[in-house]
């Protein structure tokens, strides 16, 4: 009996889906759940897994373009279980094991399962990820590599005019060479692309700055974080003060929380009476900004909590497509990442988005000592808004606004 595996839905709104690729060969044993491939939409990167145990029949190669519900391989469940080879999973539960006793933090999943099948030494990888994680394409320039002997020898990576790849990824380049390669873009890259350029071509999109003290803030967290921790479970970070101040300033400023929608004589603007706050999170595989819905009704602990779900599921590709739809404003935080100072790009159809900044110690008028300077921990804010629904007087309050709950944060708690 065969069971067809059939590519799912990622979403309402979503007819096509990309295969990244096989994790497993055609023919393999393979037992039910087993993480055959991942499809990847739009907005999102699901996993293919196997609905039933059996060899497994692959009818559709890598490639874009694939409609949901299509057939893209079956189990034929009437062949026997090998007896003399371990299965797909069984192989790839011991390297992951094996590999994640060593460093548990080195390789993504993905990466795991497919040296698993390749028989790759990910200690020998070097990875092309954040902090040198090692990820899908780096075991896969490793297979595609020739075997070498136990001599190490420099890659060449010379790339002839007819050639269109260069050195792969990870890949140790020697000073001087003029190799070059191309990588097509993911769908959830390509929609990235598509909305930033869409974003500044169809909105009056201006950025006001403003910087505010992170002394009082910093001073809460340093005297609670470790009571926060110890009764709610979760650690009391920046982020949750900065939405509890979004909250109060969009109440004051229903503009920043509205909408425009339609077109010409027909653009109205939608006001909301919720805040849906999405946050920005970064993964391996771009930006994405799941939403903390009903942020008005939030606690501390809860505002933590959901950020910090919402950044494992981003990292594991477990985020729905749900997750990351709505939102009436956004907040990005390119802080975590040294950024000093940026303008964030509005995230339609929202009408603003706030960006946070790294802290520096900065020379400033004393609050205390009107007259005296003195150091004190800074953060720059940014705020990109549309221009066509808020006016510049809008946008100023608004984020002198933020500044004020900030730097007296036990406003928020009232």
């Amino acid at each position: 009996m065969a069971v067809d595996i059939t590519i799912p839905s990622p979403g309402e709104s979503i007819t096509e889906v990309s295969l990244s690729g096989w994790l497993l060969a055609d023919g393999t044993y393979v037992e039910k759940d087993d993480l055959l491939a991942e499809i990847e939409s739009d907005k999102a990167t699901l996993e293919l897994r196997a609905p039933a145990a059996g060899m497994l029949k692959i009818s559709t190669a890598k490639g874009d373009a694939i409609k949901v519900g299509a057939v893209v391989a079956s189990i034929d469940t009437s062949t026997a279980k090998p007896a003399t080879a371990p299965t797909a999973s069984a192989a790839a539960t011991h390297a992951a094991a094996v590999t994640t006793a060593a460093d548990p933090f080195r390789a993504s999943s993905v990466a795991k399962k497919v040296a698993a099948e390749k028989g790759v030494d990910l200690a020998h990888l070097a990875g092309s990820g954040p902090s040198g994680r090692v990820m899908k394409d780096d075991v896969l320039a490793a297979t595609s590599k020739p075997a070498a002997s136990t001599e190490t020898k420099p890659v060449s990576v010379t790339a002839s005019p007819s050639s269109a790849s260069g050195p792969a990824s990870g890949a140790a380049i020697p000073a001087g060479s003029r190799g070059s390669r191309r990588e097509k873009m993911t769908r959830l890259r390509q929609k990235i692309a598509e909305r930033l350029v869409h974003a500044q071509h169809s909105a009056a999109m201006l950025t006001t700055f403003n910087e505010c003290d992170m002394t009082e803030v910093m001073r809460l967290r340093t005297e609670h974080k470790d009571a926060f921790e110890k009764q709610h479970g979760v650690g009391l970070g920046f982020m949750s003060f900065f939405v509890k101040a979004a909250v109060s300033g969009l109440r004051k400023y229903p503009r920043v929380n509205a909408y425009i929608v339609g077109q010409g004589s027909e653009m109205e603007v939608e006001f909301h009476d919720y805040c849906d706050i999405a946050v920005a999170v970064g993964t391996e595989k771009g930006l994405v900004v799941p939403v903390l819905r009903n942020c008005e009704g939030q606690s501390f602990a809860g505002i933590e909590g959901a950020i910090k779900d919402f950044a494992t599921r981003a990292k594991a590709n477990k985020l729905g497509v749900d997750e990351m739809t709505g939102g009436t404003f956004t907040i990005s935080n390119g802080g975590v990442y040294g950024s000093l100072m940026s303008t964030p790009i509005l995230n339609p159809p929202q009408s603003a988005i706030l960006g946070m900044h790294t802290i520096k110690k900065r020379a400033v008028e004393d609050p205390k000592n009107p007259g005296q300077v003195a150091l004190r921990p800074m953060m720059y804010l940014a705020l990109s808004y549309d221009h066509r629904i808020i006016d510049g007087a809008e946008a100023v309050g608004f984020l002198v606004h933020i500044k004020d709950m900030i730097e007296k944060p036990e406003r928020l708690l009232f």
